[in-house]
């Protein structure tokens, strides 16, 4: 009889062997049945953020089933999709591993089992499909209306509820699942061509909260990389808004980005009569030579008369633009978020072209129109 000791060493073997099979494990099987299509093809679809590809074309048999494996480049879940003659038949989050099985009808009802994610998912397809379903009839109900005003108004007002509480809904659950892809798709769904579900400018939060968690749990998904960039598009939008929210109080659109010293400056935050918002590239050698030639005369001749220059640099490599600041001894105030194009005072200022200049004089911005040395000059003499 084999001692206890020799069976735990190979208990531990198996184990192992067991682990780095399912780690070497690089595809999901799918069981599909399709009732109502016997011998009929169906389109796989792979989801590639915000395309879809082709994965195969099957057929049915003639009970209407097939299996197929999905092969996974990475660990990370994937999106894959059956169709049948253009309508989508199931929604599948597929992970290295899964076994999962599908049943399906022609109409784009189905179940799913093996897979909790798709499990997840295919809840997601139900909750949208009654939705869009009773948005639908209420758009309806409000046309078959007509003139009777009040019939309009209530219908529109259930219109509204309805919508909301949709709303409330999917917010509880990107909450309440925020380290499931499932997420993704929900963040995507639309009442209407042209409006999304989650449509307000303060939805930028759960994007950024979701996005961080899913990071932790799936650092290089594509999936999670993509809604990492809608979330900071819609985090610069709300800072926008807020910014113009508050601009009237201070007669402006404040800006606060880092300086050399990587110390955040606001634009209130200077003491002088007028400020000059310079946006530049540091990678331009005319707006380098203009620093040298022209801005640095110029500040020494208006500074005592209570001038102060904000020059933003709109560059993606800050050490070099650090350096040339240094380099050329710039005195004012210089600053850069390392953004480049991306950066959001790009769209606060509406900047189309580099150089920019802006002239902020007691507090409010000036209608100056500055495009050279001479037009500065005459704009500065005018405020100060």
């Amino acid at each position: 009889m084999a001692s206890y000791s020799k069976i735990a060493r190979n208990a531990a073997v198996l184990s192992c062997i067991a682990a780095m099979a399912a780690g070497c494990c690089k595809s999901a099987k799918l069981f599909v049945e399709v009732t109502g299509a016997p011998e009929s093809e169906i389109v796989l679809m792979q989801q590639n953020v915000n395309k879809y590809d082709v994965l195969d074309t099957v057929k049915t048999d003639a009970s209407g089933k097939f299996s197929f494996k999905v092969k996974m480049d990475k660990g990370d879940p994937d999106f894959v999709y059956l169709y049948r003659n253009g309508r989508k038949l199931s929604s599948l989050l597929l992970s290295a591993g899964d076994r999962v099985s599908v049943t399906a009808d022609t109409t784009g009802n189905y179940t799913v089992s093996g897979s909790e994610e798709s499990e997840k998912l295919m809840q997601v397809d139900k909750d949208y499909s009654a939705f869009t379903e009773t948005m639908d009839s209420i758009a309806s109900a409000i046309n078959a209306a007509g003139d009777d005003e009040k019939a309009v108004a209530e219908l529109s007002r259930k219109m509204t509820r309805t919508y909301m509480d949709y709303y409330r809904k999917c917010v509880r659950y990107v909450m309440e699942n925020s380290r499931s892809l499932t997420v993704i798709p929900v963040f995507y769904q639309t009442v209407s061509d042209s409006f999304y579900v989650f449509s307000q400018d303060t939805d930028a939060l759960h994007f950024k909260n979701v996005a961080d968690s899913l990071t932790t749990v799936y650092p290089d998904s594509k999936y999670v990389r993509a809604l990492r960039q809608e979330a900071d598009s819609r985090s610069k939008r709300l800072e926008l808004r807020v910014r113009m929210q508050t601009a009237e109080s201070v007669g402006y659109l404040d800006v606060e980005m880092p300086d050399t010293r990587g110390q955040k400056v606001r634009i209130s935050d200077l003491d002088a009569k007028a400020v000059l918002l310079y946006f530049w590239s540091p990678d331009d050698a005319l707006q380098k030579m203009f620093n040298l030639d022209v801005m640095k005369k110029v500040y020494a001749e208006y500074r005592d008369k209570g001038l102060e220059i904000y020059q933003v640099a709109i560059a993606v490599d800050k050490p070099a633009w650090a350096r040339i600041v240094s380099a050329q001894g710039l005195e004012w105030t210089n600053v850069c978020d390392g953004l480049g194009q991306n950066s959001p005072v790009v769209g606060m200022y509406n900047i189309t072209k580099l150089p920019a200049y802006f002239l902020i004089a007691d507090g409010a911005l000036s209608d100056k129109v500055i495009t050279d040395e001479a037009s500065l000059r005459r704009a500065l003499d005018d405020v100060l």
